[in-house]
């Protein structure tokens, strides 16, 4: 739950400033006719987002055990690239995103003016598809009912839009730049969790080499270790209990479980170690730039829509 109400909290606000800066935008030249279609393409991106989280949630009932885990397994995947795509995007569109909505606005008021629901539209759609898809990834890989995790991102949503019209009406002033930067971080690290079930998924599924395929016949040493018994990094539930505070707390934001194959490790560490100094290195050399550009810090709405 602590996973996706951090999804929800974040990809929220980023639509809330994006909704900010568009309604900010057309008011100021003048264009408040355009706002009610701006809310038209905001409303039909979350019904949209509603229903691929529904899909996705219930789609894959009736199919075999072996099909659902490597569903579970290659959407969890996308899942994990999307998440990664979007918070080094953000990093990358934070400094310029006034300026580059406020362009696609002024092509799409040509006209009858209804591209600017299409703007509404794919901005929140973007966010909302990858905020349903990587809640149904986090929720199924820390073994949280979907009911709860859509309670807890919904939550997160709810406290973003508050934030997000406090910022649009000068209300508040936060920093972006470090929200984002941590948000992030934790996101990378339970991104890294979702990673480790996505390969114990395809495990069961039998797409990858682990513990639940035997040996194939003629197999070195070195092939045989990837299989059967010889497969698990570690077992230590009489350790820590999978269903105990303690396991569920473990599971639901590092990605640590009791049992984990060497494939889950390697995976796990290796998004880890390559992602999160990346991600690290671009947030500081972003804000450094920032902060020679404008002497004043990156704090609230007014400051991306100013662009």
């Amino acid at each position: 739950m602590i996973a996706t109400l951090l999804i929800g909290l974040r990809e929220g606000l980023e639509a809330a400033l994006v909704v900010g800066v568009l309604l900010a935008y057309v008011n100021k030249i003048g264009r408040r006719d355009a706002a009610a279609k701006i809310w038209l393409g905001v409303g039909a991106a979350i019904l949209l987002s509603l229903i691929t989280g529904a899909v996705l949630t219930y789609g894959a009932y009736g199919l075999s055990f072996t099909a659902q885990e490597a569903i579970g397994g290659l959407l969890s995947l996308v899942a994990v690239a999307m998440v990664t795509w979007m918070v080094f995007w953000m990093l990358k569109m934070s400094r310029g995103i006034g300026g580059e909505l406020r362009s696609q606005i002024d092509r799409a008021l040509l006209g009858n003016g209804w591209g600017v629901a299409a703007v509404g539209f794919v901005s929140v759609a973007r966010e909302g598809i990858e905020t349903a898809l990587f809640i149904w990834a986090t929720t199924r890989a820390s073994d949280t009912t979907p009911l709860l995790g859509f309670a807890a991102a919904v939550s997160g949503i709810l406290l973003a839009s508050v934030l997000g019209w406090l910022l649009y009406r000068g209300m508040l002033r936060i920093n972006l730049t470090v929200f984002f930067r941590w948000s992030g971080v934790l996101l990378i690290v339970f991104a890294a969790g979702v990673l480790a079930y996505a390969i114990h998924d395809l495990q069961e599924a039998g797409f990858l080499p682990g513990p639940f395929a035997a040996v194939p016949p003629g197999a070195g040493a070195f092939a045989a270790a990837w299989f059967g018994d010889a497969a698990w990094a570690f077992r230590v539930p009489h350790i820590i209990a999978p269903d105990g505070v303690l396991g569920v707390l473990l599971k639901g934001t590092v990605g640590f479980s009791p049992e984990m194959t060497r494939f889950e490790v390697i995976a796990w560490a290796l998004y880890l170690v390559i992602t999160l100094p990346l991600f690290l290195v671009a947030s500081y050399r972003g804000a450094r730039a920032t902060r020679k550009e404008t002497p004043c810090p990156p704090s609230a709405l007014a400051a991306a829509s100013s662009r």
